[in-house]
């Protein structure tokens, strides 16, 4: 029996899905280029652990984290879905998003994705901010080590978000609901 050709991005989705990392790294499938990281540094770790506390502590709304889910994005063009892991996603606890859920999960439901940039911060500021505008996201925070400033994204639409507002470490970040409190990134100096 015949079978019909595989497209390139199929044959790059079944590549990247079969691609075995080493421990530690990670591959994500950003905008049809397979992108592989190495184990974050113990400060990337210190500026996660930051955001994580204070929005246990004082989000309006009770949140579920994860360092290590999988999120299934649309894609734009001819590219098979973006597959990108956030250095931390956030998703009200009500809903039980991660329970159950696949390796790779879709994206609906999350309230808010963050990236802590290392050795691809282009990819960080650009490529996957349009991959989290296009899964419709609605909070994409960034914290950019090498600029000293945290930037969070939001109202997105299409292939990028509407708003944005950065500000430079040691000064406050209002995060709207369903966080509903002010991000103090004084501790990321």
């Amino acid at each position: 029996m015949a079978h019909e050709p595989l497209t390139q991005a199929e044959v790059l989705l079944e590549g990247f899905l079969a691609l075995d990392t080493p421990e530690g790294f990670r591959a994500e499938l950003i905008e049809g280029e397979i992108v592989v990281t190495p184990p974050p540094d113990g400060d990337h770790e210190d500026c996660i652990n930051l955001v994580l506390k204070q929005v246990i502590r004082r989000a309006r709304t009770e949140m579920d984290f994860s360092g290590n889910k999988g999120l299934k994005l649309r894609s734009g063009g001819d590219c098979p879905k973006n597959h990108a892991f956030p250095d931390g996603t956030f998703a009200p606890t009500d809903l039980r998003l991660f329970r159950g859920a696949e390796s790779w999960m879709p994206c609906e439901g999350v309230a808010m994705v963050v990236e802590v940039t290392s050795t691809k911060p282009a990819a960080d500021r650009e490529a996957k901010r349009r991959c989290y505008a296009r899964g419709g996201i609605p909070l994409y925070l960034l914290i950019d080590r090498e600029t000293f400033s945290v930037t969070l994204f939001g109202d997105p639409e299409d292939a990028d978000y509407r708003r944005h507002c950065a500000i430079p470490f040691g000064e406050t970040l209002s995060l709207p609901e369903p966080f509903g409190f002010d991000l103090d990134t004084t501790d990321f100096v």
